[in-house]
């Protein structure tokens, strides 16, 4: 089964930074792009970074970018976010992402399927 599970979050303060990991299994990672959002409390839930399956293109959403970093380790299904200079609107739950995987059904059909990981929380407070 696909799994995609974070790891890393934490409690930083402002101008801290944190190093995040999702570690993915059940599907062939390095032939997928992957994703990080990240969901403030209350709000909705926003894609931050994204990285094509080789490593060699990445794209940021504007509050992120020139302070988070996205890789991806496919030796070892592994996707990091380096998060620095972190401000306090960075707290949110952060969530790994891959998307239209290509998966078997029961009935012997395929799929292409959306896969979260059940998050790893951020705080940046002083």
């Amino acid at each position: 089964q696909v799994q995609l599970v974070e790891s890393g979050g934490g409690l930083v303060q402002p101008g801290g930074s944190l190093t995040l990991s999702c570690v993915a299994s059940g599907f062939d990672f390095s032939t997928y792009a992957m994703k990080w959002y990240r969901q403030p409390p209350g709000k909705e839930r926003e894609e931050v970074a994204s990285i094509v399956p080789s490593g060699s293109i990445t794209n940021y959403a504007d509050s992120v970018k020139g302070r988070f970093t996205i890789s991806r380790d496919n030796e070892k299904k592994t996707v990091y976010l380096q998060l620095n200079n972190m401000k306090p609107e960075d707290t949110a739950m952060y969530f790994c992402h891959v998307q239209a995987v290509i998966t078997q059904r029961s009935n012997g059909r395929y799929l292409g399927s959306n896969y979260w990981g059940k998050g790893t929380p951020v705080t940046v407070s002083s």
